[in-house]
């Protein structure tokens, strides 16, 4: 059949990592010189060429996986399915199979399904992507379209929208909603009715911090507040400024340092109507 699957659990054979790659081609009644060309371009591609004669127990987990994989591809499958498969694996190893699974994809007509929990490696390998929470579908679409306009607030949260603030439409006219929400005013571009509940999203890379006197700009939205944490993540800070709703931020170290940003420090924390992205509530 037209196609082939990766576990989250690598599933390969007692035997050596060649046989491992070769048993869905022998299945096949593929010649054995094809069999050992088609191998070996998948073990190079994978970079496990070197592992060829190692019998799979003595592989690492990412070594492992990156056998399943060349297994997989070796049928060159018109369907890949791939459950959760770097779910057990440490950053390092993900990100180094990840590299080399884009490109493999990226000469391959092969579709590929992928299941994760992990947004990451969503946004890096999908085209399209379909959001589901306890079994049932919340939206599904291009990735640029789930990510600018999520549906839901577990949407928003899965696709990297740190700040989700409930509110209530108390104006609204001439393509901007102001709503009350946590005892402050957020504007917003779009239409709704006065009354009616939103929740307003607001990503991080939207926010601009400055630790001086407030400037006059173009975002309509600016709050005075204290730094409530400062979390280092991989290539950036995320700080939680606390405006009388939890607003969150991403900072570089080298800005951090150069405006002395500390935790318990005051700060001005500005974004566009335009960068909230609001969900109206029916009920």
């Amino acid at each position: 059949r037209g196609f082939s699957m990766v576990f989250q659990d690598s599933l390969l054979f007692n035997t050596t990592v060649y046989e491992n790659v070769a048993s869905g081609l022998r299945i096949r009644g593929i010649s054995r010189r094809e069999i050992g060309r088609i191998v070996t371009e998948q073990l190079e591609r994978f970079g496990v060429a070197a592992l060829s004669g190692r019998k799979a127990r003595s592989l690492s987990g990412g070594e492992a996986q990156r056998v399943s994989l060349a297994r997989a591809f070796a049928t060159s499958p018109e369907i890949l399915l791939l459950d959760e498969p770097f779910a057990s694996l440490d950053t390092p190893a993900r990100e180094s199979i990840l590299d080399d699974l884009e490109k493999a994809l990226s000469g391959s007509r092969t579709a590929v399904l992928l299941v994760t929990h992990d947004r990451v490696e969503a946004l890096r390998l999908a085209d399209s992507i379909t959001v589901l929470e306890k079994g049932r579908i919340l939206q599904k679409g291009e990735i640029i379209d789930v990510l600018r306009r999520p549906a839901s607030e577990f949407v928003a949260s899965f696709a990297g929208t740190e700040t989700v603030v409930a509110g209530r439409v108390v104006r609204s006219g001439g393509g901007v909603v102001v709503a009350s929400a946590s005892g402050v005013e957020i504007e917003a571009a779009g239409e709704a009715y006065r009354g009616q509940r939103v929740a307003l999203c607001i990503r991080p890379e939207n926010i601009v911090i400055s630790t001086g006197g407030r400037t006059r700009t173009s975002a309509r939205n600016a709050f005075t507040g204290r730094v409530a944490r400062l979390l280092p993540m991989a290539h950036y800070y995320k700080a939680v400024i606390d405006c009388g709703f939890p607003l969150v931020a991403f900072i570089t170290h080298q800005s951090m340092e150069e405006m002395g940003l500390r935790e318990g420090g005051r700060v001005h924390a500005s974004f566009k109507a335009t960068s909230v992205h609001m969900i109206k509530k029916e009920h």
